[in-house]
């Protein structure tokens, strides 16, 4: 791995496995299942919207593709402006739960204002980026809890419970969604709101039940700005961090693959929020074994694998394929491509960066990736309207196809669990 903090060296006076993990980090731990538990809560909040968001804006409001790809690049791409900031106050403060809390307050409160938003777009803009402002300042803080909890060999497996735990929220979302708008008749409203109260309830859990210390030492330093960024000038690391934004640049939204599963099938527009629930159910399925797999033979392989299932997805939609088959080809993909992928590139970083400087290197890693997402966005929505859905996807898949090939060379292989124990 790179940097100084490998398992088996020092670094500023501190052993890389931290004498408090002690056994427990095999077993996960606490902080991992509990910060799960707030996550689980807070997806479910979340991906209720992200369920019925395409429908609600292309279809319910009449955007365009275009406009929908510029909110959506808005609302997962956003966050690379305040990830840096969340990271980096967190180790300032050594206050990883505090300020991971505060993200977690500010995307419940914005929820009550979609629904005041009405067609405006300025106004949706404005609430989605107050959500998207709360998820990029608690990320890195909270992966940061996950990654400091459990020793070096063991980082796949933890991220991989808190993404499952994460995941079954996501699986459970668009099933709430879908319930609401069939009993209901379209009622956005109501999907809305209680998407706030679940919010609420995972802001909760996380006062109550994540501990609220980091397990840094006590009085050690405190990293200024510069030394955060500083952790740029590691060649590993750097080639990690262009090999994520490249990647990003090439990774469209969720939310244009499941547009393009509704205009190729046909499908009734009150199914439209079950889409989501297929991937959500792939990586849930798949996130520990996932896990558990990238620290017995190394991260660097399952994460490309990760991507190139991605391509699949693009390259399915471009077959002659239709119905079920094609529903299920693609969102079998997608979830694997997350299962693969996010909780396993935290993973890889980790444990490379000095555990003083873990939550503000991790959003760095965190800030590359969604910049090139918001921009992905933009683009394929800009290309979706000027070329029709079709030619837009194949331009994606010959990108993603190239920018695999680099990351390929771009990524070191890391050490495996048993290389780091010898």
């Amino acid at each position: 791995m790179y940097l100084a903090g490998s398992a088996a060296r020092q670094d500023d006076g501190g052993p890389a496995t931290h004498p408090t993990v002690g056994r427990r980090a095999a077993g996960v731990g606490g902080t991992a299942i509990a910060l799960g538990a707030v996550s689980l809560l807070t997806d479910l909040s979340s991906e209720m919207i992200t369920a019925v968001l395409p429908l609600y804006l292309v279809i319910g409001l009449g955007m365009t593709p275009l406009q929908f790809g510029f909110l959506d690049g808005l609302y997962n791409g956003v966050t690379a402006f305040v990830r840096l900031l969340g990271g980096h106050v967190a180790d300032r403060w050594s206050r990883h739960k505090l300020v991971a809390g505060i993200g977690y307050g500010l995307s419940a409160l914005c929820k009550p204002f979609l629904l005041l938003a009405g067609a405006s777009t300025t106004a949706l803009s404005a609430t989605l980026a107050v959500d998207r402002i709360g998820k990029g300042i608690r990320t890195a803080p909270r992966d940061a809890l996950i990654s400091l909890s459990v020793d070096d060999a063991h980082q796949g497996r933890a991220f991989g419970v808190h993404r499952a735990m994460d995941t079954a929220g996501a699986l459970m979302g668009p099933l709430a969604a879908f319930a609401l708008l069939w009993l209901l008749a379209d009622a956005f409203d109501a999907v809305f709101v209680v998407s706030f109260c679940v919010a609420t309830l995972g802001v909760i859990v996380l006062i109550a039940f994540v501990p609220g210390r980091s397990s840094l030492p006590a009085g050690g330093p405190r990293p200024t700005l510069r030394q955060t960024v500083g952790i740029l000038a590691e060649p590993g690391f750097r080639r990690l961090l262009i090999a994520a934004t490249i990647l990003g640049l090439v990774t469209i939204g969720d939310g244009f693959l499941y547009l393009g599963i509704q205009q190729k099938t046909g499908m009734d527009t009150a199914f439209f929020p079950l889409l989501p629930l297929g991937s959500a159910l792939v990586y849930l399925v798949l996130a520990v074994p996932m896990g558990r797999l990238a620290d017995r033979i190394g991260r660097r392989l399952p994460f490309l694998l990760g991507n190139l299932a991605l391509l699949g997805c693009y390259s399915t939609l471009l077959l002659p394929l239709d119905g079920p088959v094609l529903i299920a080809v693609v969102l079998g993909l997608l979830g694997v491509f997350y299962a693969a992928t996010d909780g396993v590139l935290m993973a890889l970083a980790g444990p490379g960066i000095p555990r003083e400087r873990r939550a503000g290197g991790l959003a760095l890693l965190q800030t590359g990736q969604a910049t090139g997402r918001l921009f992905a966005a933009v683009l394929f929505g800009a290309a979706w309207t000027l070329w029709g859905v079709s030619t837009a996807l194949a331009v994606a898949a010959g990108g993603l196809l190239v920018v695999l090939i680099a990351a390929a060379l771009l990524v070191r292989p890391d050490r495996t669990a048993s290389e780091q124990e010898a």
